[in-house]
């Protein structure tokens, strides 16, 4: 029996992205964000209740891509075309349909991420949850600000191949992963902790947009540090 449980809880993952997608069709951006979060809970208990009861399987990790590819992909990508949609269709609305690469590019960095064996304590490439609430908190907090601006859909395209990018490129980025809790060795993890909360507490829901851009920009200094201080043979 307790080898179904963390196949269980990835279908709930996949039933959560399932109905954030509904309500990202409705323009209710609130509640497809809402739905994003509870998948992302759900997929934080998958790996680790499997851990735990240690019974990973092959089908489990499969399954758990296709649950994110709906979640982390489908769902954020409907959210951005439904928000398109009344701003592009005087102009082209073909353009609102370009919100599903990014469904497609997070689909590419899942299968990556399967197999790749260097993302045991980090990602490379920006992990597919982020970018979902990324863009859900986004639309959610900022739509009526961002419907204001003059060239909004561009702004929202430029943002779409960013993250296209950002999700496959060979950029690593850290995991909130501890071997010890230590400053020592977790400063850059500590630090983006400790900066969460004040984001949060002014910005609100944007606030956590917001956190996800701090996280790629930490991510990205990090590494242009660490790749100056290697000295070079």
């Amino acid at each position: 029996m307790k080898k179904h449980i963390p196949n269980t809880i990835t279908c709930c993952n996949l039933i959560s992205g399932c109905i954030a997608t509904y309500w990202a069709f409705q323009s209710d951006y609130r509640m497809a964000l809402l739905f994003i979060v509870i998948g992302a809970v759900f997929d934080f208990f998958d790996g680790m209740s499997a851990r735990l009861l240690g019974v990973s399987s092959p089908i489990g990790k499969e399954l758990d891509s296709l649950a994110d590819c709906i979640t982390f992909g489908f769902a954020p990508s409907a959210i951005v075309f439904s928000y398109l949609t009344p701003l592009t269709s005087p102009h082209s609305p073909l353009i609102a349909f370009l919100a599903f690469i990014m469904a497609a590019f997070s689909g590419l960095r899942l299968a990556k991420f399967n197999l790749d064996e260097r993302q045991a304590m980090g990602f490379i490439g920006l992990p597919t949850p982020a970018n979902a609430l990324f863009w859900g908190a986004l639309i959610t907090g900022s739509c009526e600000g961002l419907s204001s601006l003059p060239y909004a859909p561009y702004l929202i395209l430029l943002g779409i191949f960013i993250s296209c990018y950002l999700l496959v490129a060979e950029i690593p980025m850290f995991a909130l992963k501890f071997k010890h809790w230590g400053w020592k060795g977790n400063e850059i993890k500590y630090i983006f902790l400790l900066t969460c909360i004040p984001l949060l507490a002014f910005l609100g829901i944007s606030g956590l947009a917001a956190i996800i851009a701090w996280y790629i920009i930490l991510s990205v200094t990090t590494n242009i540090i660490l790749t100056t201080k290697t000295p070079k043979l």
